[in-house]
């Protein structure tokens, strides 16, 4: 077997390569407003209740409808699973390891077409989809060979007359609550993990972005993954959500999602309910509110600004990682200003399939959640030098935004926006820089520029993130490489993609047997 290595992105500017995305493209689009059913056990259902998915950048468009789980489906899955779960502990680790090499190579073949589903349905250009699916691949054949890893036996402190082993058995029937902005990487990820630790799973995809989870069903429907050990669960998470997070027959929750929402699943999982025998395990990536902390010395300003800018607003700000506040040194600050609203006025704003550097945030509710927060931050003093409003109204568009002179204190400086708002906030020095960077409640990436290596040492141990980055972009983590996961309200530091991951949906079985002679 190889060694891990990081699916490599697309280049785009060949010819070629934009040819085949235009194809993958058109050939997706002939396949919308179509009906997916959900699946338990094996078994697809078709529901008069439907979940519409409709593309961001053009609200016209259907993308298609997914059935909507009702509580008793719901119910339903959850015994399917736990059912299931007892045949396929058993499974080798090596099979269920295989399951995961077969469908990162289908998916590596089919890499067009699963980014063009992501262009269509939530919005993302051709790089961000690619490298959605890159991820994805990269998460499966990963954990496969983690997996192999964690199968072989764990040298153990020997003592005379005794045979001890130590070993690491699944925990049970796992809810997987992924997010809509990498509806793909994320879903793959959390899922793949389940399965392949020997758990089970009860799939609820996004409302936001059901359709290319149902692409990723039909993935193991194709590689004969068996039935029932992933059930696919649309819905409702005031219908269905809550059911499934507190049936006493799931073991743990995997969620990435909103701050608000992962909390309540922690606090409805940490109440046992009759007949529960186990203490739930929760697994939550909640979000953050990042920081570029940017020296007055750096070794280009252009470079630190360009970060800046990729960092806000790649995928509409949409990301947990992206940089929302640039804590600027109040030496270079209208400099600064200067460059970043230039480099912002070359991002074109457009639909998604026409690949420009900005489309559509995902939904109306969105949408009027980040025009609000722009007006809140004006109100408390902040001052628009671009931006600031919608950009078209065919779809959710909204100009890349930069909010100066905000307060480290501000709503826009403290609560997480997530859309295509970057708040600028002057510091005095560098030390005071690291002061704002560290006052929000979250902690999950952030980023420091400067020439100065005392200064870049001292970020890398005192802002309190859970991926630092230190002169370049605080976006773009890759698996294996950047182990992804934050503190405080940032969620549970799983660390995604890295050497600990799999740990979390296992636990240790020691066997100590005594030995006749």
């Amino acid at each position: 077997m190889k060694a891990f290595r990081n699916e490599p992105f697309t280049d785009f500017s060949i010819p070629k390569n934009a040819n085949k995305f235009r194809e993958a493209l058109a050939k997706v689009k002939s396949e919308l407003n179509n009906e997916y059913p959900l699946v338990i056990g094996g078994e697809k259902i078709f529901t008069e209740d439907k979940i519409t998915s409709i593309n961001p950048s053009n609200t016209n468009e259907v993308i298609g409808r997914a059935s909507k789980a009702s509580p008793e489906l719901a119910n339903r899955a959850i015994e399917t699973a736990y059912a299931k779960f007892d045949e396929w502990k058993r499974v080798p680790a090596k099979k269920r390891a295989a399951f995961l090499f077969k469908a990162a190579k289908i998916m590596r073949k089919r890499k067009f077409e699963f980014a063009a589903w992501m262009v269509y349905e939530v919005g993302k250009n051709w790089a961000e989809a690619d490298g959605d699916v890159a991820e994805a691949i990269d998460f499966m054949e990963f954990y496969a060979r983690e997996m192999l890893r964690y199968d072989k036996s764990i040298k153990l402190v020997k003592i005379k007359g005794e045979d001890n082993r130590q070993h690491y058995i699944p925990l049970g029937v796992g809810v997987v609550i992924p997010p809509w902005n990498f509806p793909l990487a994320i879903l793959v990820g959390m899922t793949t993990a389940a399965f392949v630790t020997g758990n089970t799973v009860v799939l609820k995809p996004s409302s936001d972005s059901p359709v290319i989870a149902w692409k990723f069903m039909e993935l193991l429907e194709e590689i004969k993954l068996p039935a029932g050990v992933v059930n696919f669960l649309p819905g409702s998470g005031g219908l269905i959500g809550d059911m499934i997070v507190e049936h006493p027959l799931t073991r743990f929750i995997s969620f990435t999602g909103s701050r608000e929402v992962g909390l309540h699943i922690n606090q409805l999982a940490a109440k046992p309910q009759p007949g529960q025998k186990w203490i739930k395990r929760v697994t939550a990536e909640m979000g953050g509110k990042d920081s570029i902390v940017v020296d007055g010395e750096l070794k280009s300003i252009e470079e630190a600004a360009a970060g800046v800018i990729s960092s806000a607003f790649g995928f509409q700000g949409q990301k947990c990682s992206a940089c929302s506040r640039v804590i600027v040194h109040e030496k270079i600050y209208d400099k600064f200003i200067d460059l970043l609203v230039d480099k912002a006025a070359g991002i074109k704003v457009g639909p998604a399939e026409e690949n420009p550097g900005m489309a559509a945030v995902i939904n109306k509710k969105s949408e009027d959640s980040i025009l609000a927060y722009i007006q809140k931050g004006v109100a408390e003093g902040g001052r628009i030098v671009f931006g600031g409003s919608k950009a078209n109204e065919s779809g959710y568009f909204i100009q890349p935004t930069i909010i100066a002179d905000v307060k480290p204190e501000d709503t826009i400086s403290q609560e997480e926006i997530f859309g295509p708002v970057l708040a600028v906030i002057k510091a005095k020095d560098f030390d005071e820089g690291i002061q704002i960077a560290n006052n929000t409640e979250y902690g999950l990436t952030g980023a420091a520029y400067s020439k100065d290596k005392k200064k870049i040492k001292k970020a890398a141990e005192e802002i309190f993130v859970g991926n630092l980055y230190l002169n370049r972009k605080c976006t773009g983590a890759l698996v294996g490489v950047h182990p992804f996961g934050g503190y405080n309200m940032s969620g549970t530091c799983s660390k995604a993609g890295g050497f600990d991951y799999l740990l979390l949906f296992m636990q240790t079985k020691i066997v100590a047997e005594k030995i006749y002679k």
